[in-house]
């Protein structure tokens, strides 16, 4: 199981060894818009998450007055 998690244990230069090969696949260019997409990946997230919560609440709220 402690195999799966060797993330956890990534120094600064494996992080940049890792950030170079990144920028050498996909180029200069292409990154902001993969970040770009991926931010608007975890708003849409996030907003959805929030919905769903509000509709939890509003159920609560509903059956607390009956």
């Amino acid at each position: 199981m402690n195999h799966l998690l060797f993330l956890g244990n990534l120094g600064t230069s494996e992080i940049i060894i890792i950030a170079i090969i990144i920028l050498l696949l996909f180029g200069g260019k292409k990154i902001p818009e993969l970040m770009k997409g991926i931010g608007k990946g975890v708003k849409n997230f996030k907003e959805g998450v929030k919905g769903i919560e509000d509709d939890i609440k509003l159920e609560d709220d509903s059956e607390s007055r009956k």
